[in-house]
């Protein structure tokens, strides 16, 4: 494996856990606003969710990784929940809360810390074939 192969598996792992940062940050902000009834758009807070896509550098293959294109609002409809005395009630007593649900955010919460942990072991491996490399070089 060429030394500017090993300089990409850093870079691509290193845009993995910027990715993957960004989606815990994400779904942090989702467990923050589980009950949060009103928001600057109106309504109940949304649930939201990072895209990724590929980026790819076409001047050398194997060169990428991957980047945050663009945050997902969950169009789900909110909970409603019968609390007539609550100030953000409905005329029949019912409350709009968001479309969130602790289950799937820890879910979530989980695999992101999984692939940032892959991401982080990739670069250690990289790492350590780099310094075996300049061992070798420098026999």
């Amino acid at each position: 494996m060429a030394m500017e192969s090993l300089f990409s598996a850093l870079s691509i792992s290193a845009s993995g856990l910027t990715a993957q940062r960004k989606r815990t940050e994400i779904i942090a902000e989702n467990i923050a606003n589980a009950y949060t009834t009103r928001s600057a758009q109106g309504g109940p807070y949304k649930r939201r969710d990072v895209i990724f896509s590929e980026v790819l550098n076409s001047e050398m293959i194997g060169e990428g990784g991957v980047e945050i294109s663009g945050i997902y609002i969950d169009p789900a409809a909110p909970r409603l929940v019968l609390e007539p005395g609550h100030p953000d009630a409905n005329k029949d007593g019912y409350v709009a809360y968001p479309n969130v649900s602790a289950v799937r955010e820890m879910t979530s919460m989980m695999e992101a810390q999984r692939a940032y942990e892959a991401n982080v072991a990739a670069i250690n491996a990289a790492k350590d074939m780099i310094t075996k490399s300049f061992e070798i070089i420098t026999r």
